[in-house]
């Protein structure tokens, strides 16, 4: 089972290619400065998983 659901995901994303780019950005920020931590703890141990809670709690959002 895929946490969080992809329908969280699509609420603040469009496409599932937006999502897999923003969380992969995402990821690799928080590996560089884990202390950029954007809220409490989180279900995930990954960074991915961490980045795509993110993604689905509307804490991150896509720029241009």
């Amino acid at each position: 089972m895929l946490y969080p659901a992809l329908h969280e995901l699509k609420s603040n994303v469009d496409s599932k290619y937006m999502i897999v780019t923003m969380a992969a950005k995402r990821a690799r920020e928080l590996q560089d400065h884990p202390d950029y931590a954007v809220f409490g703890p989180y279900k995930s141990v990954k960074n991915v998983g961490r980045a795509l809670e993110e993604i689905a709690k509307h804490k991150v959002i896509k720029t241009n």
